[in-house]
C-alpha cells in the first residue's frame, strides 16, 4: 500500500479507496489492451509470413541476438508447457506448433521489430503493411507501442497506475488500432469503460 499511501498524504481510508480505483482502471484497460496487443502481434506475424514464404519466418529471418533469444525462450516454455499438459492429461506429448510460439512471444518482442536498426529490415519492405492507415514516422509508432507494453506489464502484474498519465495512454490504444483498422477500432471503443472510471477518479483520492 505504500505507493497509495504516499499519493493520499498517509491516510489509510483514501489509500484504499484509491487502490480500488487502480484496480478499476486496470480492468477498464485490460480490454483495449487486450485487442491492440493482439492485433499488433496478428498483423505483424502475418506480413513476416508473407515476406518470408513461411510461418516460422523466425528461422530465416535477421533477427538480431536479443529477437533469436526471445525466440528461443518461447519455444522452451512452449515445450516446458506441453510436456506439464501431457503429463498430467496421461498423454503422449504433441511438438510445439509455429502457433504455439507466436501465442508466447512477448508483445515487447513483436514492438521490437519496429526499431530502428529494424528500418531497412522489416519496416520499409513490409512491416509498414502492418499498419495501413498509418501515415506517420515509425519512431512514432514505436514510442506509442513501447509506452503501451509498459502500461500493459504493470496492469498484468498488478502494479500502481493512478499516476501514470491514463488519458495519454488511452489514446495511444486507439491511434494504433486506427492505424490497423478503423472498423477493430470503433468495435473496440463500443465496449470501452475507461471513461467513466477515469472520470470518477476524484472520488477515489
Amino acid at each position: 500500500m505504500k505507493p497509495y499511501l504516499r499519493a493520499v498524504a498517509g491516510d489509510p481510508e483514501a489509500a484504499m479507496r484509491l487502490y480500488q480505483w487502480n484496480v478499476e482502471a486496470s480492468e477498464a484497460l485490460y480490454t483495449p489492451l487486450h485487442h491492440v496487443e493482439l492485433a499488433v502481434r496478428n498483423a505483424l506475424h502475418g506480413c513476416l509470413v508473407l515476406r518470408y514464404g513461411r510461418p516460422d519466418w523466425w528461422d530465416v529471418a535477421p533477427l538480431d541476438g536479443g529477437g533469436q533469444d526471445l525466440v528461443a525462450k518461447a519455444r522452451r516454455k512452449c515445450e516446458s508447457n506441453e510436456r506439464e499438459r501431457a503429463r498430467v492429461q496421461r498423454r503422449r506429448r504433441r511438438s510445439v506448433t509455429v502457433d504455439d510460439v507466436v501465442t508466447e512471444l512477448t508483445f515487447g518482442f513483436w514492438v521490437t521489430l519496429l526499431v530502428s536498426r529494424y528500418d531497412r529490415v522489416f519496416w520499409v519492405p513490409t512491416l509498414h503493411k502492418a499498419f495501413p492507415y498509418y501515415t506517420g514516422r515509425r519512431d512514432a509508432l514505436h514510442d506509442d507501442l513501447r509506452a503501451l507494453v509498459r502500461l500493459r506489464n504493470r496492469v498484468m502484474h498488478h502494479e500502481p497506475i493512478h499516476e501514470e498519465d491514463l488519458e495519454a495512454h488511452h489514446a495511444r490504444i486507439y491511434r494504433v488500432l486506427e492505424a490497423l483498422s478503423p472498423d477493430l477500432a470503433k468495435g473496440v471503443r463500443a465496449r470501452d469503460r475507461f471513461r467513466s472510471v477515469l472520470d470518477g477518479k476524484e472520488d477515489a483520492s
